[in-house]
């Protein structure tokens, strides 16, 4: 007789038609649904553009693995009350899913937790707080929320209580690195639920270094040109004008130097900041690029960069880039105090991890990568995956249910 899928509720703020919801959501609840052990419904919030782009594609992806998904519109303005909104509709829908009977709620950060604590202290179903991050240290070390304001003082003292409640009364934390376990291990809690660390994985397939198309006529890429990239979004947390100035330093140096930025943020805004620099923006190239083509496009780099921000709250923060970079055995450089990232660059690019924003570090690096070094390709793919291979952040994710459900 065929056992009985557990109903488990997968709850997101992020949206499956982001980008980070087709990397960091999708494939893991996937990876998860693949044990028949589950039957999965996922609740997220997403945002028009982003919703109309790519809403088949992801409704296709879904069917094909037998999830379903209820998609809540994402509401931005005005600010806390958005929020607080969007928390009514959350709890309105998980209210009515729950009559059906649910074992489990998976629960991507802080705002959705918020609804899945106030329900295991009502009903007793058991929940993941699945944190991502520190959420309220982030938006004040973002600049978001002002603590010197009187209501964003409330919020920040709020969510931080809201934290260590999660962290008691979940049945399982996830942390993305070691170094935000062992923070929230110092708070001596009085009961501090198992943590489980699973970063952002990468999916090898993907990633792969065999599967790459040409492109770089399509960039107006010389053979000759020496390519420096940045992947992703730059926003609160990436810090373009040190990277800018990193650049400057490396084109004296090399002239024929290429600054690649793979986004899809607005181009204005870069180079705008490059020209505020003295940079000559025909050696600026802009390229947005759909999920598929991530891998080729970053395959013409001679080295990728991204720097962020080093303050308390990236002690719990896992750059989704890293992994995808590195697969490709592309050599990163990157600062220290971001995670784990320190202990990652220590196991294959130790000299490529840049100690201070200061042109003094940016000439010692930028002579080295100069210098026709041979860093260890196989080196740099093997790192990545032992630390961010997907397969193994999806049999995490598997023991963990596991040891709620079973």
């Amino acid at each position: 007789m065929k056992k009985e899928r557990k109903k488990t509720l997968f709850l997101s703020y992020d949206g499956l038609t982001d980008p980070l919801g087709q990397s960091q959501v999708i494939p893991y609840i996937i990876g998860v649904n693949e044990t028949q052990k589950y039957s999965i419904t996922i609740i997220s919030f997403e945002k028009n553009k982003n919703y109309l782009e790519n809403e088949a594609k992801i409704k296709t992806i879904l069917l094909a693995n037998e999830i379903d998904w209820i998609a809540l519109k994402y509401t931005k303005f005005p600010p806390i009350i958005s929020t607080l909104w969007d928390v009514f509709k959350l709890q309105k829908t998980v209210n009515l899913l729950i009559k059906e009977g649910v074992a489990l709620i998976h629960c991507r950060s802080y705002i959705t937790s918020l609804v899945a604590l106030k329900i295991k202290r009502k009903k007793n179903i058991p929940f993941i707080f699945d944190m991502r991050g520190f959420y309220a240290d982030e938006r004040v070390d973002g600049g978001l929320w002002n603590k010197n304001h009187f209501l964003f003082k409330r919020v920040y003292n709020f969510f931080k209580k809201k934290e260590r409640a999660f962290c008691q009364e979940s049945n399982h934390i996830i942390s993305l690195t070691s170094s935000g376990k062992k923070e929230m291990e110092s708070w001596k809690l009085k009961k501090l639920s198992p943590i489980s660390v699973i970063p952002c994985c990468t999916d090898e397939k993907l990633f792969d270094p065999n599967n790459i198309k040409k492109l770089s006529k399509k960039l107006d890429v010389k053979d000759d040109d020496f390519v420096l990239s940045y992947v992703g979004s730059v926003g609160t947390w990436y810090m373009l004008d040190e990277m800018l100035d990193f650049f400057i330093v490396l084109q004296k140096k090399k002239s024929n130097a290429k600054f690649l930025f793979i986004t899809k943020d607005n181009p204005n805004n870069i180079y705008v900041k490059a020209k505020e620099k003295g940079i000559d923006t025909n050696s600026i190239l802009i390229q947005p690029s759909p999920r598929e083509l991530m891998p080729s496009y970053i395959s013409l780099s001679h080295f990728s960069i991204f720097f962020i921000l080093p303050v308390f709250s990236k002690k719990a923060s896992s750059p989704t880039k890293m992994g995808e970079i590195m697969s490709l055995g592309v050599p990163v450089i990157c600062n220290k105090g971001v995670g784990d990232v320190d202990e990652i660059m220590n196991l294959c690019l130790p000299n490529l991890l840049v100690k201070s924003f200061e042109n003094k570090e940016y000439n010692k690096i930028a002579d080295l990568v100069l210098s026709k070094p041979t860093f260890n390709r196989d080196k740099i793919i093997e790192t990545s995956k032992n630390y961010y291979s997907l397969d193994s952040g999806i049999k995490k994710y598997q023991a963990v249910y596991e040891s709620i459900l079973n």
